[in-house]
């Protein structure tokens, strides 16, 4: 990085932003994961390609339909807990494409 005094500079970090794929196009897997996380259980989504921001509003959805905390990033949906097939079936209702998998 480099420094500025140029006040209207903006820096590039050369990513361009992604499109948000409508829900019939999004390919979702559920997962159930207990790795590294002190034996407790959490349901992924993986697969979801788009904005941040979209990404965020489906894991608020997904955790206000079951009811329990989670978080968002890099593509990923952390939902605390085992709801694989509740989060399955509000993803197939939304209009996603979803498959469960792992275990």
């Amino acid at each position: 990085m480099v420094y500025s005094t140029n006040p209207d500079f903006v820096y590039d970090t050369g990513e361009t932003q992604t499109e948000t794929l409508p829900p019939s196009k999004q390919d979702l897997r559920v997962w159930l994961d207990r790795r590294q996380r002190a034996g407790k259980q959490v349901t992924l989504v993986k697969g979801f390609v788009g904005r941040e921001e979209d990404l965020k509003e489906l894991a608020a959805l997904l955790k206000n339909k079951c009811g329990t905390g989670g978080s968002a990033k890099e593509g990923e949906i952390i939902i605390q807990g085992d709801f694989r097939d509740r989060v399955v079936d509000i993803l197939i209702r939304a209009g996603y494409k979803v498959k469960k998998a792992g275990g």
